[in-house]
């Protein structure tokens, strides 16, 4: 049950960042760091959602801050906060997902209702990031696989010169670990992108139910605390 956690969390971190990606404009909702591409990118081609891409950092670095706090205020009570958390984060994914659909598709990014709906996502992102780093440190990161897909490749080529046991066994357990995070996450980004061709913002109906799925999966990590 444990593994299931940062898979479904992984393919939510793949999902949602395409998702907001193809309705707000290039906005990165998981990915924040990635909006500083596309901020040049909007600024060259004259095109909207600096202004947005611009607070969404600040947002997650705000959100990252509370959910740390609230976890160990959670914690320190005694109260389940991992499942407490993730709760947290699905309903913000609820709340983001009836912005899109009632307010998408969004033309311009720097439009109110285009940045309620970013902001939202950016938190509910933060919080799985959060979540992830302390609860499932273990884990390989569920919202970015640049270094996940560089460790594996180094994996795969230590393999190739002929590394002797045990450490043949335990990078090639690492390769299987780190390799779930990456399929996971490719089959949300196509998966968003699928379905935001075929019924548009509606596609944001998804990402609350990997949630919930994912709350009930980390019930056995509950009074884990870090």
């Amino acid at each position: 049950m444990r593994l299931s956690v940062p898979a479904l969390l992984s393919f939510n971190g793949g999902y949602v960042d395409t998702a907001g990606f193809l309705a707000l404009q290039g906005l990165f909702t998981a990915h924040v760091t990635g909006n500083f591409v596309t901020i040049g990118a909007a600024l060259v081609n004259g095109t909207s959602g600096v202004l947005t891409k611009l607070l969404a950092l600040p947002v997650f670095c705000v959100a990252v801050m509370f959910t740390r706090l609230a976890s160990s205020e959670l914690s320190r009570r005694s109260w389940p906060s991992l499942e407490t958390l993730l709760a947290l984060k699905m309903t913000l994914l609820i709340a983001a997902g009836a912005m899109a659909i009632l307010w998408g598709p969004f033309a311009d990014g720097d439009s109110g209702p285009a940045m309620m709906t970013g902001m939202t996502l950016v938190a509910a992102m933060a919080i799985q990031n959060t979540v992830h780093r302390i609860y499932l440190g273990d884990s390989p990161p569920s919202t970015l696989m640049t270094g996940t897909t560089t460790q594996v490749m180094m994996d795969l080529a230590d393999l190739l010169r002929g590394l002797g046991p045990p450490d043949r066994g335990v990078v090639a357990a690492r390769i299987r670990r780190l390799s779930m995070a990456i399929v996971s996450f490719a089959l949300g980004a196509a998966s968003s992108a699928l379905l935001f061709h075929w019924v548009a913002t509606w596609n944001f109906v998804v990402p609350p139910l990997i949630a919930v799925l994912a709350l009930l999966a980390g019930k056995p990590l509950r009074g884990h605390t870090s």
